[in-house]
C-alpha cells in the first residue's frame, strides 16, 4: 500500500434503516473506541442513505482521507456501495477472483445465481477477510468497506487497523487529557480556553459540565500528540493563579 502522511479518518454509515430509526448504528462508537487504542482519532462521521448517486459524490469528496465504510455491500437491490466506489474510483465493477473462489466455497452450488453478485468489486480492489462467513469486504485507495452487521465489521476493524493503518508512515496521531473542576462555571474559563487555543494551535479545548450528583466541569484537551500535555500544563498553571483548584480524572 501507498504510504501517506496525515491523513483524516472518516465514517461513512450508509443504510435507510439507519436514518429511518428501525436500527441504530452501532459501529461509530466502535470504530472511536477501537482507534482511540492506537492513538488514532477520527475527524467526521457521515449518515447517509442507500442512494448510489449520494454514495459515489460522498466518497469523491473523500479521496484524501481514510474511510471506514459500513453498509450496503451486499447482494440485494437496495445494496449499492459496490457499484458506488466503483463509480467513485473510476474503476470498472468486475468479479473478484478470490472473492468468488471465497463465496462459492461459502455457499456451493447456492453461491449462484445471486450471492455470487457479492465477488463484483472495483476493479484493483483488496479484500478484507470475514471471519465469520468468509465473504470478505473489500478496499480500494484506503477506503474500506464493510457490511452493515456488527458482529462482521468489528473483526474487520481490527484487521484494517492491524494491517493497513498502523503501516502508514508518520499517521497523525491524537492525545486527549482533561482535569475535573468542582463548582466552576464555563463562563469564569472562557478567557483562559481563548487564551490556550490560540497559544497551542494544534489542539482543541472542550468543556463538559455536568450537574449531577453535584455541579463539575470537565476541562479537556484534544490534539496532535506531543502538544496536549503543554496545553494542560499552561491551563493547570494558569488555575493555581486564578486559585481555582483541579483533580485528575
Amino acid at each position: 500500500m501507498t504510504k501517506n502522511k496525515k491523513k483524516e479518518i472518516h465514517a461513512l454509515i450508509i443504510g435507510d434503516e439507519i436514518l429511518s430509526g428501525k436500527r441504530k448504528d452501532k459501529h461509530l462508537t466502535y470504530l472511536i473506541e477501537t482507534l482511540k487504542k492506537h492513538n488514532l482519532h477520527i475527524s467526521r462521521a457521515d449518515y447517509i442513505s442507500d442512494d448510489t448517486k449520494e454514495i459515489k459524490k460522498t466518497l469523491e469528496q473523500k479521496k484524501d482521507v481514510i474511510v471506514f465504510c459500513f453498509g450496503g455491500i451486499g447482494a440485494t437491490p437496495d445494496d449499492c456501495t459496490r457499484s458506488a466506489a466503483a463509480q467513485a474510483h473510476q474503476k470498472l465493477l468486475s468479479r473478484h477472483p478470490e472473492a468468488k473462489v471465497l463465496i462459492e466455497k461459502q455457499f456451493g452450488e447456492d453461491a449462484y445465481p445471486k450471492r455470487i453478485l457479492m465477488a463484483d468489486l472495483p476493479e484493483e480492489s483488496s479484500l478484507i477477510p470475514n471471519s465469520i462467513n468468509n465473504i470478505p469486504g473489500f478496499f480500494i485507495n484506503q477506503h474500506f468497506f464493510m457490511p452493515g452487521f456488527p458482529e462482521m465489521a468489528w473483526p474487520m476493524i481490527d484487521w484494517v487497523i492491524d494491517n493497513n493503518l498502523l503501516k502508514i508512515e508518520e499517521s497523525k496521531k491524537y492525545e486527549d487529557y482533561s482535569i475535573w473542576l468542582d463548582n466552576v462555571s464555563e463562563s469564569s474559563l472562557i478567557d483562559l480556553m481563548e487564551l490556550t487555543q490560540s497559544k497551542f494551535q494544534k489542539i482543541k479545548i472542550y468543556s463538559l459540565p455536568k450537574m449531577h450528583p453535584k455541579k463539575m466541569l470537565e476541562l479537556g484537551v484534544i490534539g496532535e500528540e506531543g502538544y496536549v500535555k503543554d496545553a494542560l500544563n499552561f491551563i493547570k498553571d494558569s488555575l493555581e493563579k486564578m486559585k481555582i483548584s483541579w483533580r485528575n480524572l
